[in-house]
């Protein structure tokens, strides 16, 4: 099961809520075994965010899946993640930070895998 949490500093609707989650829903299909069906996203907007101690328009994406996956299919979801955030949110490639993680154990259905 694919988490991804998105923080942002801007103000989204709802439609642009469900817009964000359906488009890293259909991405996250670019990491092997990962699909919409098990994705939670969680997004989070109208933060206060600083970068270099100012206050900016920013969003952070963390990722995290159970399993691994090869660096070149992070790559390819990172680019299509970045795309999906800049479409929706209007932010520009250098205001969005992702970070990825990977489990060998995550627990789900009451037990761990």
């Amino acid at each position: 099961m694919p988490y991804i949490a998105v923080s942002t500093s801007k103000s989204l609707s709802d439609e642009q809520k469900n817009a964000l989650s359906a488009a890293l829903g259909e991405k996250i299909a670019l990491l092997p075994g990962k699909s919409e069906a098990r994705l939670m996203v969680d997004i989070t907007d109208g933060h206060t965010m600083y970068f270099a101690g100012a206050a900016r328009e920013l969003a952070f994406l963390d990722v995290r899946c159970f399993g691994t996956a090869e660096f070149v299919y992070k790559k390819q979801f990172t680019e299509a993640a970045f795309q999906a955030v800049q479409q929706v949110t209007g932010l520009p490639e250098d205001g969005i930070y992702l970070t990825y993680s990977e489990f060998d154990h995550w627990g789900t259905l009451g037990s761990m895998k």
